[in-house]
């Protein structure tokens, strides 16, 4: 399975030599805040509706829209420890002043904040894994870098559960990395009805699973989701550049889930560009139309060049980075289908 995590590395090659973070840095170094590590202090978590943070952004063309918290969504954000520069252990801890400034300012301001308009956003920080565990051929020590992730993905999960989800309905989003983790902490919790938080799975609306491989016999009872108003399943997509399969996926040969992101259905039918109401690429404020298509082609999205301004230097067949916010209008507006959806049930 971890072969299938090289997926990952298209995003170091974005963000790994990047000092633009650095200006934030000094906001996040040791002055106390990070005394108390446990999921009860504010500073652990990269995005809380209990204080400002990047996740409360919105691009100024959608500043118009009505908004409201009627539901909490659980944000694991991707693997932005990635600098073998700064590569300090197998996981990062979760005050490290860098890595905390590059999460916020990549991964919490451009894909939590897709789901501002109607919901809470909680994301935990939490002992990443390198994204060298990924590829490296010690297994054994992956899986303990992975391990120690998900500890403190269950951890935050459980706090956020018992102490701030009030029975409210919530969604459970994530990217790359994240959506590994998450997919286990579903499974984990959601499918054995003897765990003590099984109670809370009929108040799951949805589970985007972006940037990760959903195999098709993972979930014994939690559906795909078929449909743009279906509640209570998962969403996963993968985004390649059409024809193109990575050497690492072709043993995968078809056995993974996959919903189209702007279709929002597991058929294979091509939905043109023309359904794509808006991409937010490296500039926050500005929404990009028509920038892609997508159609599902043995559980990956594939998808023509996409087109935004100086698009034809954008030579990647790789589009991994761009899961969640070249879908990122579309994503909007499904959020308002499921929530709307879940109320009437």
């Amino acid at each position: 399975m971890f072969r299938s995590l090289i997926l990952v590395v298209f995003l170091s090659v974005l963000g790994a030599c990047s000092n633009k973070y650095l200006k934030y840095e000094s906001n996040y170094k040791a002055n106390g805040q990070f005394a108390d590590r446990g999921y009860g202090n504010l500073a652990v978590w990269a995005a809380h509706p209990a204080k400002w943070d990047p996740s409360d952004s919105i691009p100024e063309p959608l500043r118009a829209e009505q908004r409201d918290t009627m539901v909490d969504v659980f944000f694991l954000h991707p693997t932005t420890y990635t600098s073998k520069k700064r590569m300090k252990a197998d996981n990062i801890d979760v005050d490290d002043p860098y890595t905390d400034a590059k999460t916020d300012y990549s991964t919490i301001l451009y894909q939590a904040s897709v789901f501002n308009q109607h919901a809470k956003v909680y994301a935990p920080r939490y002992r990443q894994a390198h994204i060298s565990m990924f590829y490296i051929d010690d297994k054994e020590r992956a899986a303990r870098a992975f391990d120690t992730a998900y500890q403190d993905v269950k951890a935050s999960f459980i706090y956020y559960l018992e102490h701030w989800n009030n029975h409210r309905p919530f969604i459970i989003a994530a990217h790359s990395q994240g959506s590994y983790l998450a997919e286990r902490l579903i499974k984990d919790l959601f499918e054995d009805p003897a765990n003590p938080y099984y109670v809370y799975r009929n108040k799951m609306i949805v589970a985007y699973i972006a940037g990760w491989p959903v195999p098709k016999d993972f979930f014994s009872t939690i559906p795909m989701c078929s449909n743009p108003s279906q509640t209570g399943c998962i969403c996963s997509w993968r985004t390649l550049k059409k024809g193109y399969i990575p050497s690492y996926l072709k043993d995968e040969n078809g056995n993974a889930l996959a919903t189209n992101p702007l279709s929002w259905t597991t058929d294979s039918l091509y939905a043109a560009r023309t359904k794509n109401e808006g991409s937010v690429l490296t500039r926050f404020n500005k929404i990009y139309k028509h920038t892609t298509d997508a159609q599902i082609y043995n559980g990956l999205i594939w998808v023509k060049k996409p087109h935004f301004p100086g698009s034809f230097l954008y030579l990647t067949k790789n589009y991994h980075v761009g899961d969640i916010n070249l879908y990122y209008v579309n994503i909007r507006q499904n959020i308002t289908d499921r929530i709307n959806a879940y109320w009437k049930r």
